[in-house]
């Protein structure tokens, strides 16, 4: 399960995963900010909000990431990862090479620094 809340005022998604990600949260991503981006032109920020990674529960979701990555990235301007994983650098190290949104990891407890950086 994915928490999804869309701040249309600041250009701003913030995502929160409960639990594994399946299919349908990806789906439910691109649904709600799809429109919004096709009416402005742009997100201004994405937040990811979790202590730790919960993965995908299938391949199927996996692969599903990667395409809303690859449809998203150059639509959206910045990603910030409020997480205390590991994993929070090393997709900033890698994804920075891969993917047009800058990318940078905060820790979990710096939720607001995050966002002020996404906004700025």
């Amino acid at each position: 399960m994915l928490i999804i809340k869309l701040d249309k005022d600041d250009s701003v998604l913030l995502l929160e995963p409960v639990d594994a990600l399946d299919k349908k949260d990806f789906q439910a991503v691109a649904a709600t900010i799809d429109p919004f981006i096709e009416q402005t032109g742009q997100l201004k920020g994405l937040l990811i909000h979790t202590e730790t990674f919960p993965f995908w529960d299938s391949f199927a979701a996996f692969v599903s990431h990667i395409k809303f990555v690859k449809d998203h990235h150059r639509k959206i301007r910045r990603v910030a990862l409020a997480t205390d994983s590991r994993i929070g650098s090393l997709v900033e190290s890698l994804a920075n090479h891969f993917v047009k949104a800058e990318i940078r990891h905060f820790p979990f407890n710096e939720l607001q620094q995050a966002r002020a950086w996404v906004t700025d």
